[in-house]
Order: C-alpha cells, then sequence, then structure tokens
C-alpha cells in the first residue's frame, strides 16, 4: 500500500513505483492465501491504488499525446 501512495504522490518515478507496488500486492496475496496470515485488506488496498495510479498515467500519457498531436497540425 505504501508504493501505491507514493506512486501517487511523487509524480515523475510514480509509474514505476505504481508498477512495483501492483506485483508486491499480487504476490503478498497470494502468500496470505497458502499462510493463512492477516493483512488481506491492506494488500487488497494497495492492489486497488496501484491499479487506479497506473490507469490515471495511461490517462495522463493519452492526454498529452493528443496534444502533441493536435498541436502539431499544420494549418497551411
Amino acid at each position: 500500500m505504501v508504493l501505491g501512495i507514493l506512486s501517487i504522490v511523487i509524480p515523475w518515478v510514480g509509474f514505476i513505483l505504481a508498477i512495483i507496488g501492483l506485483v508486491f500486492a499480487n504476490i503478498s496475496i497470494k502468500e496470505m492465501t497458502v499462510s493463512g496470515e492477516s493483512g488481506r485488506g491492506l494488500a487488497i488496498a494497495g492492489r486497488v491504488i496501484s491499479i487506479i495510479t497506473l490507469s490515471l498515467y495511461g490517462l495522463l500519457i493519452l492526454i498529452i499525446m493528443l496534444i502533441i498531436g493536435i498541436s502539431s497540425l499544420s494549418y497551411y
């Protein structure tokens, strides 16, 4: 969950942190299922935050690409 929150707060490294957070959340959920440990809710929260952050970064990249594409059109 910490990496998911950091991926929202730190803008330039956030995409990489969100991917790492998603991987760690998935690994921890699998380990908790096998061992029966507690903390599953925190792992699910970390997964959700990482997915939301990745979606926001994807949307941001798409918007930037559209702006660059529209601004590079020639109007002659």
